[in-house]
């Protein structure tokens, strides 16, 4: 990956609190009303807004050094609205992994890790087979799939959906160690919490902390290199990969999809209920989110059949503007399918591996047939009760917290020790 001056901010994120310039300010004029505390934004502005917000922010931030200035505030603010301000004192993960399954050129594992104590991220982690360390690492957070209702729904939501299987299992046939992680109160996650407690701003508190912490558990198995992480969703989970992006410089490469959007900002709390996108000094839309992965690589994956139908006229160009302001113009790229839709089907999982392969040294040779197509005929779709973290030989530890008020009260009391 080549090389770029980072922003000074970089420098002091992982330990220690912003220090914002406090002459940044800047709430564009003509923004609608907030809605009511704790709703998602969802389409906050109109497209031709949005649009109107990115050409101003460009005139207000018209270089480098004006852009990195408000880039390190919103950072700021992003963290700030996230009730992450200070970042809490990390505690010890004390993970538990095991059910170990072996696949063609991959296995699959079962893992639970304390982000804090008695708040346990779930997730199954995928390792290759056929190559050799150092590995490089990916997040890869589900998407909103729908609600559980009888035990075979477990199947189509989350991370057992089977497209979210092949990603992470392709992906680990690469030579990645690759993370499919839970939103918080989804898949194994609502055992601990319930289903409601996703649709509360507290989710995106929890959610960003947690994919912080699953760089942390990411960095701490062997063989892994610190320096080559990744992350990549869809939907909810493209809002975490540019939130956990922005906020964590360890992330080196992000592949967002369909959820790079100037004028939605996700529907669901769990993306934009806590007041991330707008304070009183600083307004961002996602795009402008996006960009502040810059100059780190970023490939923006969009379609015709949702909010991201204008990326290539409107927010791609957005986001290469900011990447020249590092000289970084060739380490962007957006991959547009008009005639799909809002999922990680195989165009887009194919975009992905094509960009992560080039940015992380991965082998795309492993997943490509002879006519040099991607194969995904090698992958073993796991049913629910394979993946499930707790079982009868594995039950929910008893210190597990059951609410997110109570996690809250946690990263509280962490937050004044840190």
């Amino acid at each position: 990956m080549p090389s770029h001056r980072f922003p000074a901010f970089f420098l002091v994120l992982a330990t220690s609190a912003f220090a914002a310039d406090p002459s940044v300010s800047w709430v564009p004029d003509g923004l609608p009303p907030p809605p009511k505390p704790g709703m998602g934004l969802g389409a906050f502005l109109k497209p031709e807004q949005g649009k109107a917000v990115l050409d101003a922010a460009l005139v207000r931030f018209p270089d480098h050094d004006s852009w990195d200035a408000y880039a390190q505030h919103v950072r700021e603010r992003i963290q700030e609205g996230a009730e992450l301000s200070p970042w809490p004192k990390r505690t010890p993960l004390n993970p538990v992994i095991h059910s170990r399954r072996v696949y063609d050129g991959y296995s699959v594992e079962n893992v639970y890790f304390e982000s804090v104590p008695g708040s346990y991220v779930t997730g199954n982690l995928y390792r290759p087979l056929n190559a050799k360390p150092p590995y490089a690492a990916i997040i890869s957070p589900h998407g909103h799939t729908g609600p559980v209702v009888k035990p075979e729904d477990y199947a189509k939501q989350g991370r057992f959906e089977p497209g979210m299987q092949t990603r992470c299992a392709n992906l680990a046939r690469m030579g990645a160690v690759v993370f499919s992680i839970d939103m918080f109160g989804c898949g194994d996650s609502i055992q601990l919490v319930g289903q409601a407690a996703h649709r509360q701003p507290l989710a995106f508190t929890i959610q960003t902390w947690n994919s912080t912490r699953t760089i942390d558990f990411l960095q701490s198995l062997e063989g892994v290199d610190p320096k080559r992480i990744g992350v990549s969703g869809y939907s909810g989970g493209g809002t975490q990969t540019f939130m956990v992006t922005a906020l964590d410089p360890r992330v080196a490469v992000s592949v967002p999809v369909t959820m790079v959007s100037s004028y939605h900002f996700g529907g669901c709390p769990c993306e934009s209920g806590q007041p991330v996108h707008r304070s009183a000094d600083h307004f961002v839309s996602n795009a402008m989110v996006a960009a502040l992965a810059a100059p780190r690589p970023m490939l923006v994956v969009s379609d015709g059949g949702d909010w991201t139908k204008y990326t290539p006229v409107t927010e791609f160009p957005f986001i290469k503007k900011i990447y020249g302001y590092y000289g970084a113009d060739d380490e962007v790229a957006n991959v547009h399918l008009p005639d799909e839709g809002h999922d990680y089907g195989p165009s887009k999982r194919a975009a992905a591996y094509r960009f992560l392969a080039a940015h992380l040294g991965l082998n795309l040779a492993a997943v490509e047939g002879p006519d040099g197509k991607i194969d995904e005929s090698h992958i073993t779709i796991e049913g629910p009760a394979a993946m499930h973290v707790f079982n009868a030989d594995h039950p929910i530890p008893p210190n597990a917290l059951h609410d997110a008020q109570a996690i809250e009260q946690v990263i509280k009391k962490l937050q004044a020790q840190g």
